[in-house]
């Protein structure tokens, strides 16, 4: 029995989703996902029709373009969100307290800072920003000493700081880790803070947000337009301003190298 026109519709835009959700597949690479790429950009129908296909699988369409494909964000309660269970097995994460919760989500606000430290560098879509595990690992640790200052100045002033308390836990446990150790074998050990920004950034390279370019500074990696797409939407989130306004990122040179203003960046 042949498919009705609004059948055939229908299947393709769940096509697309699909797509979407294959984070390192590109319409470039597949002239089908480019067809339609191409048809989502020119039919508005399609293009609704997507937008609801995808909502009744608990997704959002972030952005749909060439370059990124079909960008997808899952809603609450979605059954493709990542929950930090399932994230922890991914990245390998052997404690699952609520401490390590918050310690991961900083290391990938950290990220996303680097990545994309103003927003000249949001708006432009040829912007490709680099980030490495060193630079990850010493943002964090510089933002943790400036939040340790504040709450140190604040406690002298008898004006406690009202962050949430799991924050504050979560700062100071990571300053408490070790950088770097090695194991006997010669490998990163887990459960130094370099060690969790490595699991951190392979995931999001698997995830298609970040692609590795070399193995200097304990791993670098270039960002995607997928990833650009995905931190717009971080951006409008609080803490990512938060974190900026503490001034630990900084453009290194004209060419959109980056690295944190801590001494300890190389």
């Amino acid at each position: 029995m042949a498919l009705s026109h609004s059948s055939v519709d229908a299947e393709a835009a769940a096509r697309l989703v699909a797509f979407g959700m294959r984070p390192k597949q590109l319409p470039a690479r597949d002239v089908v996902y480019g067809d339609l790429v191409r048809r989502y950009g020119e039919d508005n129908a399609f293009k609704a029709l997507t937008h609801a296909v995808a909502s009744g699988l608990g997704l959002m369409v972030l952005e749909v373009n060439q370059q990124a494909g079909a960008v997808l964000a899952a809603t609450d309660e979605s059954v493709f969100e990542i929950k930090m269970d399932s994230y922890a097995r991914q990245a390998k994460i052997r404690e699952r307290r609520d401490t390590e919760k918050v310690l991961h989500g900083l290391i990938h606000l950290a990220a996303a800072a680097l990545g994309y430290p103003r927003p000249d560098d949001l708006a432009n879509d040829t912007y490709i920003g680099r980030v490495s595990v060193e630079q990850v690992d010493a943002m964090v640790r510089e933002a943790a000493r400036m939040l340790d200052e504040r709450a140190a100045q604040a406690e002298a002033n008898n004006d406690p700081l009202a962050d949430a308390p799991e924050l504050e836990q979560a700062w100071r446990a990571y300053t408490r880790r070790p950088a770097a150790a090695a194991t006997k074998d010669g490998r990163l050990a887990a459960d130094t803070t370099r060690g969790m920004v490595s699991r951190a950034l392979r995931f999001l390279a698997d995830q298609g947000f970040l692609v590795p370019v070399s193995d200097e500074q304990g791993g670098t990696y270039r960002t995607t337009p997928r990833y650009q797409i995905q931190v717009r939407e971080l951006a409008a989130d609080a803490a990512f301003d938060d974190l900026l306004a503490l001034d630990v990122v900084a453009v290194a040179n004209d060419g959109g190298t980056l690295r944190a203003t801590s001494s300890d960046t190389l």
